[in-house]
């Protein structure tokens, strides 16, 4: 999994996406979405690095089975927050800082 984390005036957002959708463009009905390299391909982490740093994100973008389960899993987020596009799971959590 890859982890990538953004800063913009003072806000993080933490982007968390399996390996083999970088690059992708996954699409369902009005739901599109595009994986790309520049906002998701950041550094490959350990699962239990991936852990504490969602914990400690506020703003989280997670996209893939992987990325998803592992959220559920300590969790980081619930069922109902996840989508699903082209049977890709998806979910977003902001949280006020």
């Amino acid at each position: 999994m890859f982890v990538k984390i953004h800063k913009s005036n003072g806000r993080h957002i933490v982007a968390i996406c399996d390996e083999d959708l970088i690059g992708k463009e996954i699409s369902e009905g009005d739901l599109n979405l595009n994986i790309t390299e520049r906002f998701y391909k950041g550094d490959k982490l350990t699962k239990e690095k991936i852990i504490k740093i969602m914990k400690n994100s506020l703003n989280l973008n997670i996209v893939g089975k992987n990325s998803i389960k592992l959220a559920l899993d300590n969790n980081i987020i619930e069922k109902d927050a996840i989508i699903e596009i082209n049977k890709i799971p998806h979910a977003q959590v902001y949280q006020l800082e």
